[in-house]
């Protein structure tokens, strides 16, 4: 399917679409009372998702973190597919599924130890049913696959009991479809018949490189090629990707098998801090996507329809502004990285070749204190 599926348009109307409708889930509605409690908790997620980004990004530029993905304009890509998640379904993400990790209850800061050097993972994947970052590109469809396949081996799909019933969510971007193991990931989980959802967040851009010379087709069509279903959604419209995702989802607990969703939106910042994109893409561009900005278009909803008023989202900025200085101060106390862990962290025990080298940056690390105190 390669016609783009859509329920907001960028001005905030809901539209129809023949085959999908937005219908939050019996857990949603309890949570928030009603389709417009749901929509104004989807509005502040993606907010406080944008606050925690842009605070990710000064604390770099600070010195805090080494390095970090921004997912400026990927906000309802990332809470749709989040929020449409089971409890017991679990997800394999990259490096920039903030506003996912948050749908699953992890703290965000947490996030900030890898970029930080402070820790590998800062929360139990198990618990969460989120795992660690995948640095490596496209990696991790094959873990997403491999745990899909014990799933299915554990008999957890296509029961019809919806406690037990799990999918795998293996979310990635444009760039990622070119690597092998992406590929290699699809075919194994058509030949097995695995419950996975392949999310491709398509932003237009792996890191320079545009998505005209990944693909001459829409992503989408890949999906026939593997023969399994695929969908595209207007990734930036919250309302759309949560209903795809949704029927993604079940379609994969059902024991149908996998699904391919590619969310069309839209990476407005840089591809990481190091990135500099003015070099490769034209102001003229960037201004299009910022027109079609996933959180102005459902707050231009609410607005209209009533579901919001002044008073709400002045609430909301209040609370985006303590989230933010809540954020620095977290981070601020975190741990200095320390330089011997990885040697103690890599093997349960060390080698004479890594001892030797522990033992190097040890003698490395007492020269560089005793020049500080001699200073």
């Amino acid at each position: 399917m390669s016609d783009l599926i859509q329920l907001l348009t960028t001005d905030g109307v809901r539209v129809e679409d023949p085959d999908v409708a937005f219908a939050p889930d019996a857990a949603l509605l309890a949570e928030h009372g009603d389709e417009a409690g749901v929509l104004r908790a989807m509005l502040r997620d993606m907010t406080l998702v944008r606050r925690f980004d842009n605070e990710a990004t000064a604390l770099q530029r600070h010195g805090e973190l080494g390095l970090w993905p921004p997912s400026l304009g990927q906000e309802a890509a990332q809470i749709g597919a989040g929020r449409a998640l089971a409890a017991h379904d679990f997800v394999f993400p990259s490096y920039r599924e903030h506003g996912v990790a948050w749908c699953r209850g992890v703290e965000l800061v947490d996030l900030l130890g890898l970029f930080r050097g402070s820790d590998h993972v800062g929360w139990d994947p198990a618990e969460k049913g989120y795992a660690p970052a995948s640095i490596v590109i496209g990696a991790h469809a094959l873990h997403a696959v491999g745990y899909a396949l014990g799933v299915l081996h554990d008999g957890a799909v296509g029961t019809g009991d919806a406690a037990r019933d799990t999918a795998v969510l293996a979310c990635f971007g444009d760039g990622a479809t070119s690597q092998g193991d992406v590929n290699e990931a699809m075919v194994f989980a058509a030949s097995y018949n695995v419950p996975v959802v392949f999310f491709v967040q398509n932003n237009h851009w792996a890191i320079s490189e545009p998505l005209t010379r990944q693909t001459r087709i829409p992503l989408v069509q890949r999906a026939s090629g593997f023969g399994f279903p695929g969908y595209r959604v207007d990734g930036n419209d919250v309302l759309a990707t949560y209903a795809v995702v949704q029927r993604a989802l079940e379609h994969a607990r059902s024991g149908q098998g996998p699904v391919l969703v590619e969310a069309v939106t839209y990476r407005m910042g840089a591809h990481t801090t190091t990135d500099d994109p003015t070099r490769y893409r034209t102001d003229d561009e960037l201004e299009v996507w910022r027109r079609r900005d996933p959180i102005d278009r459902l707050a231009k909803h609410l607005r209209a329809t009533g579901a919001a008023d002044d008073a709400w989202f002045a609430a909301l900025e209040a609370e985006v502004e303590a989230f933010g200085t809540d954020v620095r101060t977290r981070c601020h106390a975190m741990p200095e990285p320390s330089a011997l862990a990885s040697f103690d962290e890599t093997y349960v025990e060390i080698t004479p070749t890594l001892a030797a080298q522990r033992a190097e940056v040890e003698a490395l690390l007492a020269l560089d204190e005793t020049a500080e105190v001699a200073r």
